[in-house]
């Protein structure tokens, strides 16, 4: 996976066109700038000048994180550490958690993708995502309830 390298602030349009991307990128601060404020995992930056070595340490660092997420294709969820094939509903389900991976996604938007022609009770979607935490625990995945706010897909600890 390839780390775009960018000049900040010069570059801000490019910046949000990589942002959109999800493509992973390390802002080259200009001495004078100040940086960006992000929790995005697909970003990071370092201040110029910059020694070529710290440069290559956090394009490694953002080129690993990149390659460690999880991806969906044809309900067969696979990371790093391998692949689990998912129940069509529970690919769905997974599907939203996705689009937010390490954000908080939540429950009505899962609710939403996983019943379009309508929202079953509370205790269906607790169900499936039991189902789904025993699935992804052998690929090291872990979904975190966010009380009164969803529910989080990310790496296990």
């Amino acid at each position: 996976m390839t780390v775009e390298l960018l000049h900040w602030p010069r570059e801000r349009g490019r910046r949000a066109e990589l942002q959109e991307a999800n493509q992973p990128r390390l802002l080259l601060v200009e001495a004078d700038a100040s940086p960006p404020l992000t929790v995005d995992p697909a970003e990071d930056w370092v201040r110029l000048p910059a020694k070529h070595r710290d440069v290559q340490a956090r394009v490694e660092s953002l080129r690993r994180r990149a390659v460690a997420e999880p991806s969906l294709e044809d309900g067969v969820l696979r990371t790093a550490s391998g692949w689990v094939s998912l129940p069509e509903l529970e690919a769905r389900i997974v599907e939203v958690l996705l689009t937010r991976f390490g954000r908080v996604a939540d429950r009505q938007s899962i609710l939403a993708a996983g019943w379009p022609n309508g929202t079953p009770n509370r205790n269906v979607l607790d169900v499936h995502l039991h189902r789904l935490r025993r699935r992804l625990h052998p690929i090291d995945l872990r979904i975190r309830t966010v009380r009164k706010r969803g529910y989080v897909l990310e790496p296990a600890p």
